[in-house]
């Protein structure tokens, strides 16, 4: 499934979407041996980043044409994250340029591992560049 928008540091992490719809969202992640800590578990780091990607795709699953950039997140670690990852998103509730989000991240049991609250800021895309999937886009955030 497509992210609606190139974004190379998720490519990087190798995050796959599954779903995108209705206020939800859902991503899954195979970290690789660079995306581990000295405790040989996912980082932290790389799970604060799916967890805000999954928010942040949560938010945009009502209007896939907008951006959201983030305000605020926290985010609670509740166990260590071993192997195959799911993240699921949920938009709780929007305004005309605010989302409001949770996401939590399962493992392959099906145990909770990470858990985070969100806020998103709904901005329109620039395209700076030619117009196709590999173009720039930049946002406006004012």
């Amino acid at each position: 499934m497509d992210f609606g928008v190139a974004i190379p540091f998720v490519d990087h992490l190798g995050f796959a979407l599954t779903l995108f719809e209705d206020g939800r969202s859902e991503l899954v992640y195979e970290p690789r041996p660079e995306h581990l800590n000295s405790f040989a578990v996912t980082h932290g780091g790389a799970l604060m980043t799916l967890l805000d990607v999954t928010m942040a795709l949560a938010a945009r699953s009502v209007q896939k044409e907008m951006g959201a950039v983030t305000i605020e997140m926290k985010t609670s670690f509740m166990q260590p994250a071993r192997g195959p990852l799911t993240a699921r998103g949920h938009l709780m509730h929007r305004t005309a340029t605010m989302a409001f989000t949770e996401g939590t991240v399962f493992d392959a049991q099906g145990k909770a591992c990470a858990h985070a609250t969100g806020t998103f800021k709904f901005v329109r895309r620039l395209v700076t560049g030619p117009k196709s999937a590999n173009a720039l886009q930049a946002i406006a955030t004012d």
